[in-house]
C-alpha cells in the first residue's frame, strides 16, 4: 500500500496552487501525474534511486518534471515523505 504523509500532501497542494496561478489545467495534470507515478511503488519499491544526500537504501526518489518524489520503503507499505523541486537544496527537514 502506498501512503502519502500529511507533509507530502501539503507540498503537493502547494505545487498545485502555484501552477494553478497560471493554469488550472496544467496544475491538475502535474498533480495527477505525481500521484500516478507513485501508484505501483508497493509492487516495485526499489524502482527509484537512493536519495544521494541520505545514503539510506530504504529512502528513495522518483523524478517527475522538475520535482523529486521522496519515499520510504516500510515493511508492509511505501510512504511518500516529500515532493520537492529539483533545484532546491535538500535537507533532512524537507522530510518533516
Amino acid at each position: 500500500m502506498v501512503k502519502w504523509t500529511d507533509h507530502a500532501l501539503a507540498q503537493l497542494r502547494y505545487i498545485y496552487d502555484y501552477i494553478a496561478h497560471d493554469s488550472s489545467l496544467y496544475a491538475k495534470r502535474v498533480s495527477d501525474a505525481m500521484v500516478r507515478k507513485t501508484v505501483g511503488l508497493n509492487e516495485l519499491p526499489y524502482q527509484g534511486r537512493k536519495v544521494p544526500e541520505l545514503n539510506d537504501e530504504s529512502i528513495r526518489e522518483l523524478g517527475l518534471y522538475s520535482y523529486r518524489i521522496i519515499y520510504e520503503i516500510k515493511t508492509n507499505s511505501v510512504e511518500i515523505l516529500a515532493v520537492i523541486h529539483k533545484r532546491r537544496n535538500f535537507t533532512q527537514e524537507d522530510l518533516s
